[in-house]
């Protein structure tokens, strides 16, 4: 049987990008706003909690990666892109047009979650959307400063995990495992912290229609996993010895 070896069309790569950005929002904020504290009609308790939230996003960015990854490389997240395009594993001419398409996808999966959150009688959008927030709108309580050093490291971490596991050394086909369980990770950890962003992109898909304060404080969820993402693909290659700059990772799954 022939093989395909022809490079996705840059069409195809942003189409992927979409459809990878826009199942991490929905599936992974529609996990939180629809299934986190759910009654059901008899007033039995059956949500998930932030276990299954967490769950929820990994398992977004694991079925993807295996889904597109081998088209766009399954970034689905700015911060992402920008760490990959620092580390010198993506074309810095590339970036503006992912970035955008993971920008468009969330607010698109945002407005689809809301439509269906609304089909709820009684359903309040205001606060209730899975936005981020710091000070009185983190989930705990915490403080600005605690809020930007969790994203900033927790951000570091993802793109950490992503440059080791897409290494040729690494076993092949089981970097979207690795990812996906990051993302799981940091979600336990972070949480109450900030709800977890470590993706702007998911960040300003649910922030507008959230309201609550939420698009005022979405600077910090762009700043935060943006530094932290580019701290880690300024010091990956030094910190591992592990020199591939100009192999872009262009699949997951299978890694370049």
């Amino acid at each position: 049987m022939a093989t395909n070896t022809r490079q996705p069309l840059t069409t195809h790569k942003l189409a992927a990008e979409f459809l990878g950005t826009f199942w991490l929002v929905l599936g992974g904020c529609g996990s939180a706003v629809l299934a986190a504290t759910f009654a059901s009609p008899t007033r039995t308790q059956v949500n998930i909690g932030f276990l299954g939230v967490a769950l929820a996003f990994g398992l977004t960015v694991l079925t993807m990666a295996y889904a597109v990854g081998h088209i766009s490389g399954a970034h689905f997240n700015p911060a992402v892109t920008l760490g990959l395009a620092v580390a010198r594993r993506f074309p810095w001419r590339d970036v503006p047009a992912y970035v955008i398409t993971q920008v468009f996808a969330g607010l698109v999966a945002g407005g689809v979650l809301t439509i269906i959150a609304n089909g709820k009688p009684g359903f309040v959008r205001t606060g209730h959307m899975a936005a981020n927030g710091y000070g009185v709108h983190s989930p705990g309580g915490y403080s600005l400063l605690a809020c930007a050093l969790i994203e900033v490291v927790m951000t570091a971490f993802f793109l950490y995990v992503i440059l080791g596991a897409t290494d040729t050394r690494a076993p092949i086909g089981f970097a979207p495992l690795a990812i996906g369980l990051s993302l799981t990770l940091i979600h336990l950890i972070s949480i109450p912290v900030t709800n977890t962003s470590v993706n702007p992109a998911r960040s300003t898909g649910v922030a507008f229609f959230n309201g609550n304060g939420a698009v005022g404080q979405l600077w910090l969820f762009w700043v935060a996993p943006l530094v932290g993402a580019a701290i880690a693909g300024a010091t990956y290659a030094v910190l591992t010895g592990v020199h591939r700059e100009e192999v872009e990772v262009t699949g997951l799954p299978h890694p370049a």
